[in-house]
C-alpha cells in the first residue's frame, strides 16, 4: 500500500525529530525566537531589572519559567524562585521566607543569614531602632550590607526592591523609629580577613580616654594613628575602639589628620552623633589647637579667611589649595602664645572644619606648621628637624559643644603631650 502523502501544512517526521534533537532555547528567549537575544547590559554588566523581587532577567512572553532564575553563585543579585505547578511539583511545598529580627547592630541579621548560607535567596526584614532614627536609607543599607558595592545598593533602591513599611523609597528618604525595612536578596562580597589592632594599641587607647558618658567617648588620639582605616591603613581609632567589644553603637563625630594628636570625639548613640554633627556643620563648636609654626609671627592675633578646595596632582596624590571661586569658605585665627627659636607657638581657633585647614592657612601666612612634610618647605623645616622633631607639631587641646535640647554644654580638654612639651624645652626661647 502506497504511503499517504503528508497533508498540506503538516510538518514531516524528519523535521519533528530535528526539533526534538535541538537543545532547548535559553530561558530568557521568547517562544517565537530561534536564537538568544543579546541582553543589553545594565549597570555593572547586569541585565536590566524587572519588577519581580531580585529578578534581573527579562520575563518569557509565552510561559512562566520552570526553574529558578538563580543559575549559579556568581549572580550578584539573586532572583525570586519560579512559581507555578511545574515548579511546585519539582521543589515540593514552597517554604516560607524567614523573617529576621536584629538585636543590636544593623548588619547582624544579614550576617547571620550569610553564615547559614541563606543568602542570596533570602529576604531580610529589619526594624529601625533609636540608633538608626533619622538616617538616610542609602546610608543605612551600606551599613547593613558591608561588601556590597554602592552601585548595587542604588540599583535595588531604584528598582523598588527595598521597601519601607511596604512602600518604595528614594535613596535620601530618612528612616523613622519603628519602621520596617525590607532588604532584598543580595550576594555579599567575600569578607577579607579583618586585621585586629595589636593589644598595645588597644591598651594605649584605653589609657587615652579623657571623657565618657552615655552618648560620647573622647580620646586623646596619638599622632601617627589614623582616625579610621582606609586604603593602605589596616585600622584606625574607630576600628580599634570597636574591637573592645563593649559598644553597640560607635561612630566618629569628626576626624583628625593622622599626624595630628589630641581630642577625637566618638558618638555612642545616634542622637549624640547627630547633635555633634549639627554643631560642627553649623559652626557652633569651639575647636582649638596648639600649633608650632616656623618663624616669628609678628604682631598679635591673625585671621585667615581663605576658601579651600581639594586638588590632585599626577600620581594620584591629593592636596588642599586656596581657591576663592571654587573653594569652600574656611576661617582660622592664629593667636601667638610664646616665641621660640625660629618658631612661634600659636593657639589656633577654627570656625570651619575643612581638611588640612590649619596647615594650609598657616602656609598662607608664610609660616607653615613645624614638622609638616606635605605643605612645609624642606629648607624651612631643617633647623627644627635637626633638633629632633619627628612629627607634625599640631595638637587639638580644646573642644566645646553648645547646649542643644536635652544635651547640656560639653567641654573637653586634652593637655599638650609630653613629647611636644619636651621638644619646646629643647627648642629654647626666642629673642
Amino acid at each position: 500500500m502506497a504511503a499517504s502523502k503528508p497533508k498540506p501544512g503538516a510538518k514531516s517526521e524528519l523535521r519533528k525529530s530535528d526539533r526534538t534533537a535541538r537543545p532547548s532555547a535559553p530561558r530568557y528567549m521568547t517562544a517565537k525566537s530561534s536564537a538568544p537575544k543579546a541582553a543589553s547590559p545594565g549597570r555593572d554588566g547586569q541585565r536590566p531589572a524587572s519588577s519581580r523581587d531580585g529578578d534581573f532577567s527579562p520575563r518569557p512572553t509565552s510561559r512562566p519559567p520552570t526553574r529558578s532564575t538563580v543559575r549559579s553563585a556568581d549572580r550578584t543579585i539573586a532572583a525570586k524562585p519560579a512559581s507555578g505547578p511545574a515548579a511546585t511539583k519539582r521543589a515540593g511545598k514552597p517554604k516560607s521566607t524567614p523573617k529576621f529580627t536584629r538585636e543590636n547592630r544593623p548588619g547582624k541579621a544579614v550576617e547571620a543569614a550569610a553564615d547559614k548560607e541563606l543568602l542570596p535567596t533570602v529576604v531580610v526584614h529589619m526594624t529601625i531602632t533609636a540608633n538608626e532614627d533619622g538616617q538616610r536609607v542609602d546610608n543605612y543599607l551600606m551599613k547593613c550590607l558591608p561588601g556590597v558595592p554602592k552601585s548595587h545598593i542604588y540599583l535595588i533602591l531604584r528598582s523598588g526592591q527595598v521597601r519601607v513599611d511596604g512602600g518604595r523609597v528614594k535613596p535620601d528618604r530618612k528612616l523613622a523609629l519603628g519602621e520596617e525595612v525590607r532588604i532584598p536578596p543580595v550576594r555579599l562580597a567575600e569578607k577579607s580577613e579583618q586585621i585586629r589592632a595589636p593589644d598595645a594599641v588597644l591598651n594605649r587607647l584605653r589609657e587615652a580616654i579623657v571623657y565618657e558618658d552615655e552618648h560620647y567617648l573622647a580620646i586623646c588620639k596619638p599622632a601617627g594613628l589614623a582616625s579610621h582605616g582606609g586604603t593602605g591603613i589596616a585600622y584606625g581609632v574607630i576600628e580599634a575602639a570597636r574591637g573592645w567589644g563593649k559598644y553597640d553603637f560607635l561612630e566618629l563625630a569628626h576626624r583628625l589628620d593622622r599626624d595630628t594628636s589630641g581630642l577625637l570625639l566618638l558618638a555612642k548613640s545616634r542622637v549624640g552623633l547627630l547633635r555633634a554633627q549639627r554643631a560642627f556643620r553649623e559652626g557652633l563648636a569651639d575647636k582649638r589647637y596648639f600649633a608650632l609654626i616656623v618663624g616669628r609671627l609678628q604682631g598679635g592675633a591673625r585671621d585667615v579667611d581663605a576658601a579651600l578646595v581639594k586638588r590632585s596632582i599626577p600620581g594620584g596624590e591629593r592636596f588642599i589649595d586656596i581657591d576663592e571661586e571654587d573653594g569652600k569658605p574656611s576661617k582660622s585665627r592664629f593667636v601667638p602664645q610664646a616665641h621660640y627659636k625660629d618658631a612661634t607657638l600659636c593657639e589656633v581657633h577654627i570656625y570651619s572644619g575643612r581638611t588640612h585647614q590649619i596647615r594650609v592657612h598657616a602656609l598662607a601666612l608664610g609660616h607653615p606648621v613645624a614638622g609638616d612634610r606635605k605643605y612645609g618647605l624642606r629648607d624651612d623645616q631643617k633647623p627644627i628637624r635637626d633638633l629632633g622633631l619627628r612629627r607634625m607639631f599640631l595638637h587639638s587641646h580644646f573642644l566645646q559643644l553648645p547646649a542643644d535640647g536635652e544635651f547640656g554644654k560639653l567641654i573637653l580638654n586634652a593637655p599638650m603631650t609630653e613629647e611636644l612639651r619636651q621638644f619646646l624645652e629643647v627648642l629654647g626661647p626666642g629673642r
